[in-house]
């Protein structure tokens, strides 16, 4: 099944978990788009959970993966966007990010060990995880950059100039 960069539309046989709205915006373009291919593999996630036993485990390991690499790719250019702009929460917004990257690395752990592990519940968690955290915790910042810009003690060239690691580093999608 393909997918261009950001289609997570349904199709015929296709489910969502999620759908991108645009309350999830931060109004930067490089982390709405990262946040917009989140979408993507959570959907993605979610269609290999409704596989059958024999499929899901080599369908699902796999987009574990990629979540895994492209959450961890995600937070390493947000938080060097947030240090170069000087976020005056930082460390906070870093530790929320370090929590969930434990949290999925455990849940992998669990579920390739073969232990007691539900991927269905697994993805609900991780979809109202990372979408309440955009919603709520990047929103935040959000506010924070454009008080910032109104003041004219930030540009957007700045936060441009912040953002050393670009979508054009990784894609998920073409490690399928």
């Amino acid at each position: 099944m393909g997918f261009n960069k950001y289609d997570n539309t349904v199709r015929a046989g296709d489910v969502t978990i999620v759908t991108w709205d645009n309350r999830y915006a931060t109004g930067l373009e490089l982390v709405d788009d990262q946040h917009r291919q989140l979408v993507v593999l959570a959907n993605e996630l979610y269609r290999a959970c409704r596989l059958g036993k024999k499929e899901l485990h080599s369908v699902f390991s796999e987009a574990m993966h990629r979540m895994v690499e492209y959450v961890r790719f995600h937070f390493t250019a947000e938080q060097e966007m947030l240090q170069c702009i000087r976020y005056p929460d930082y460390l906070k917004h870093k530790n929320e990010h370090d929590s969930l990257i434990k949290d999925i690395l455990e849940a992998a752990k669990e579920y390739d060990e073969g232990r007691k592990f539900v991927p269905n519940q697994f993805v609900r968690t991780l979809k109202d995880w990372v979408f309440g955290h955009i919603a709520v915790t990047d929103r935040i910042y959000s506010m924070y950059v454009s008080e910032q810009m109104k003041k004219g003690l930030l540009t957007l060239k700045d936060i441009e100039s912040c953002q050393i690691v670009r979508e054009g580093n990784f894609n998920p999608l073409l490690h399928q």
